[in-house]
């Protein structure tokens, strides 16, 4: 399928959007926004469907201004040399060295959004899907909840969905429209009421748990949330496991037909799949970034202060997310220490933490144990030229291009995840044979755990003794390991999994 030239636009709707806006003397700037989804849909979108608009939140008051100035209208984004406002017209196309995004940013009133993002969406959905939950005394569903979800999450994802569809008006409905995870399970049957015939798909990129987990949730939420996932054609996840969780959550809690074998579930006349398609990196991206004079300098550095004199290099690279684990890997490697006193001055772990949604006390809370639980174990291994941890709260993403390159062992223990990108970025990176060792209960341990040490993220003697089967390891079995690793992320780029699901909608609109 020539992407470029399909006969079908594309509406493409997340909370997050490609750029934030900026204002200075000179006028309006933009910032291209981190994260690894965020990224490879730029840089997709921008070399073969460039007359795509991507629906996204106005996340600051500067972007809220821009959104203003046009009144509803999609905007232009140039992305080189640096991100900037073009009018429409002007290399309106652009092209792979001049890439152009289209822009439909949306303003969602303060009160609103803090109830859809801050009280529904994190930590409600998130922890439930990720299981984070202890259940014993939280969550509790009081007024405040249910007022949340009410003039929250269901106000902002009609307001999302008013403006999908108005792009899709612009098209007279015949478009293709690619929804993007937990923010907005309404939106798709929202949008069908007003197109039937549209083509509509929703990936979700968390974990996506047994009907068991689903039923913590009220009734009214949860079968509203299925039901809105329903109106799409296609639903998509990750894992083959949680595209079967789906199905027995429509089956379980709706009556629904479903048929595990096409993977498909009935609903008001229509046959909708539900799909897996593990994610994966931008390959070519990564590489220029990675190779550049700035990562080079880090290298140096990294070398130096932590791989002389046969050391090696734990790393971890993640955000300050309670669903990460972080601070049973934090005990694990002090385990490992305690039982192999031997390993002391010799093994250092770097560990790059992003802060995470810091208006959510949870993740406060989370954060502040991160940093104390350092400070005890520094304290109690610390040697004059040795500090076992080394943390590093930032955004810097030079850094950990570069710690990509030097680990002996990059760790991503998470209670869940849909997938771990990080785990997938350092095994394409790396230069030193590093081995993955990686949590059984992440979709990338599906993927890549063959060619890993595995960990079972609540187990911290399994961890420690997982963590020094890999730092032991024979040179020749971390060269097997890290080269697998590499070769099957280079199959199956990020380019490889949006082709697929454009391919899967592509057919849908054959039927037709």
């Amino acid at each position: 399928m020539n992407h470029s030239n399909s006969d079908f636009p594309m509406v493409l709707l997340s909370h997050r959007g490609p750029v934030t806006f900026q204002h200075s003397e000179s006028g309006w700037t933009a910032v291209r926004a981190t994260g690894g989804l965020v990224n490879a849909l730029t840089a997709y979108l921008a070399e073969y469907l460039p007359e795509a608009i991507w629906v996204c939140n106005a996340m600051t008051d500067a972007d809220i201004a821009v959104a203003r100035m046009y009144n509803g209208s999609p905007l232009r984004v140039a992305l080189t040399p640096t991100p900037h406002l073009v009018e429409f017209g002007a290399d309106a196309t652009g092209n792979e060295r001049n890439p152009r995004l289209n822009l439909r940013m949306v303003e969602v009133g303060k009160a609103e959004h803090r109830d859809f993002y801050s009280v529904v969406a994190n930590p409600l959905l998130w922890f439930i899907q990720h299981g984070l939950y202890e259940f014993t005394l939280e969550p509790e569903f009081t007024e405040r909840e249910h007022n949340a979800f009410e003039r929250g999450y269901v106000a902002v994802n009609n307001l999302f969905a008013d403006a999908v569809a108005e792009q899709l008006g612009a098209f007279e409905g015949r478009a293709f429209a690619m929804l993007h995870d937990y923010h907005f399970y309404l939106v798709g049957e929202l949008v069908r009421q007003r197109y039937p015939q549209i083509i509509l798909s929703h990936f979700i990129h968390i974990p996506w748990p047994s009907p068991d987990s689903w039923r913590m949730l009220p009734p009214s939420w949860r079968d509203r949330l299925i039901t809105g996932l329903l109106g799409n054609d296609v639903i998509a996840f990750h894992t083959k496991r949680f595209a079967r969780n789906f199905l027995l959550c429509a089956e379980e809690f709706l009556d629904l037909p479903t048929d595990t074998d096409s993977m498909t579930v009935q609903f008001n006349n229509r046959i909708i799949k539900v799909r897996h398609f593990p994610i994966s990196v931008d390959i070519v991206n990564l590489e220029k970034v990675a190779n550049s004079p700035t990562v080079a300098q880090h290298v140096r550095v990294l070398t130096e202060r932590f791989l002389a004199q046969g050391r090696q290099l734990v790393l971890r690279v993640d955000r300050t997310d309670p669903s990460k684990n972080i601070v049973r890997g934090f005990h694990a490697f002090a385990k490992l220490l305690a039982d192999h006193p031997d390993l002391v001055g010799r093994v250092t772990f770097l560990a790059i933490l992003q802060p995470s949604r810091q208006d959510v006390p949870e993740y406060r809370d989370y954060l502040a144990m991160i940093t104390a639980t350092v400070t005890e174990i520094n304290s109690k291994y610390r040697l004059p030229d040795y500090q076992p941890i080394q943390l590093y709260v930032q955004n810097d993403f030079a850094l950990l291009m570069a710690a990509y390159q030097v680990f002996d062992v990059l760790i991503a223990n998470s209670l869940a995840d849909g997938m771990n990108l990080v785990a997938k970025e350092g095994a394409l990176l790396n230069a030193r044979n590093g081995v993955l060792a990686l949590s059984e209960t992440m979709g990338v341990h599906e993927e890549l755990g063959q060619f890993a040490v595995s960990l079972h993220p609540l187990d911290v003697q399994q961890q420690a003794d997982a963590l020094h089967k890999a730092i032991t390891m024979s040179p020749a079995l971390r060269r097997s390991y890290s080269q697998a690793a590499a070769a099957a992320v280079r199959r199956n780029d990020i380019r490889k999994w949006l082709a697929d699901q454009l391919g899967d909608l592509a057919a849908l609109a054959g039927q037709g």
